[in-house]
C-alpha cells in the first residue's frame, strides 16, 4: 500500500522529520497538532480552550486538504499538560463533532512542544 503525504499551508508546517498527515489506503493519519498560527509558526497564546480551537482548525484544514471533514474522524488522542483543563478542552473539542463522536483517549503529559497546553492527533476514514 502506497503512502501519500497530505500537506496544506492552512495548518502549521511540520517542525521536524514528519508529515502533517499520511494517507494510507482509506485511512488518514494526522500528526499531533499544537496551537501554532499557520502563517507565522508562533504559538497561539490563550487558555486551553483557545489553544484547542486553533488545534482543531489545523486538523480541519488538513482534513480538507485530503478531501475529508470532521465527520470522517474515527479516533483522536488529546495530550494535556494539566487535566484540570479537561472541561475547557472537552467543550471546545466537542464543538467540532456531531454524534457519533470519534473514539478518543485523553492523557496528561509532563510537557508538550513549545510549552503549549494541548496537542491532538487524529485518524480519519476516507473510504
Amino acid at each position: 500500500m502506497a503512502r501519500q503525504a497530505v500537506q496544506t499551508d492552512q495548518a502549521p508546517a511540520a517542525i521536524g522529520p514528519y508529515s502533517q498527515a499520511i494517507r494510507a489506503g482509506s485511512l488518514l493519519f494526522i500528526s499531533g497538532q499544537i496551537p501554532l498560527a499557520p502563517a507565522s509558526g508562533q504559538v497561539v497564546e490563550g487558555d486551553a480552550a483557545t489553544q484547542t480551537h486553533r488545534v482543531m482548525q489545523s486538523i480541519g484544514a488538513i482534513l480538507q486538504a485530503a478531501g475529508a471533514g470532521y465527520d470522517q474522524v474515527v479516533r483522536t488522542t488529546i495530550f494535556l499538560i494539566d487535566l484540570a483543563d479537561f472541561a475547557k478542552v472537552n467543550e471546545a473539542y466537542g464543538s467540532y463533532f456531531d454524534d457519533p463522536a470519534p473514539t478518543r483517549a485523553t492523557v496528561q503529559v509532563a510537557a508538550l512542544p513549545k510549552g503549549v497546553r494541548v496537542e491532538i492527533d487524529a485518524i480519519a476514514h476516507l473510504g
